[in-house]
């Protein structure tokens, strides 16, 4: 079953961000694009190479009015110890969201209940709590926050332009499809 156009749950979870705990909510995230970024774990090996990589583009997303939020089923005491421990994860300033009880992982449906863990799950969030696009792969491969950030860009063009579709290798100011009223149904 599709999580397109699914309105997330109500949350509210413990963060480190910047230093510091703080509380975030659903509410909190209403209002703006937001990317949930889901890895397995603190401590691992791909994960701080994914990390490194959206901490690298950060700037660019807050430009395009997008929050990221890491998260995965550690605490935010885990999160701290992590960024205290780690060069790579010491250059993250965005929020790292603690689910040590899966809620959101369940939510967003990448809980692998046997292992107590999230898959690698990406997830663009629209204004309104809706997904609007993602991806799930094996935790064996890491992601890439430049094409991320690209379909970031390509799902906030949409929204402002419903008439309009971005093919593929979209790049803003790339030209974009008009469909014609006979293929609508068939995008």
């Amino acid at each position: 079953m599709s999580l397109i156009y699914k309105e997330i749950g109500d949350f509210s979870v413990q963060a480190f961000c910047e230093n510091t705990f703080k509380t975030i909510t659903k509410k909190d995230i209403l209002g703006k694009w937001g990317v949930f970024f889901f890895y397995p774990a603190d401590f691992t090996f791909v994960c701080p190479t994914e990390l490194e990589d959206l901490a690298e583009q950060y700037e660019e997303f807050k430009k395009s009015g997008c929050e990221i939020y890491a998260v995965s089923c550690d605490t935010h005491y885990v999160h701290k110890a992590w960024h205290d421990a780690s060069e790579r994860i010491k250059k993250i300033t965005y929020p790292m969201l603690a689910d040590p009880t899966h809620a959101l992982a369940k939510d967003f449906e990448v809980y692998i209940k046997s292992d107590g863990l999230a898959e690698r799950g990406s997830f663009i969030v629209n204004p309104e709590g809706k997904i609007v696009a993602y991806e799930v792969i094996a935790g064996n491969v890491g992601r890439n926050a430049q094409e991320l950030l690209r379909r970031v860009k390509a799902s906030q063009f949409v929204a402002e332009h419903g008439d309009e579709v971005c093919p593929a290798k979209w790049q803003p100011g790339g030209e974009t499809l008009k469909p014609s009223l006979d293929l609508v149904g068939v995008l």
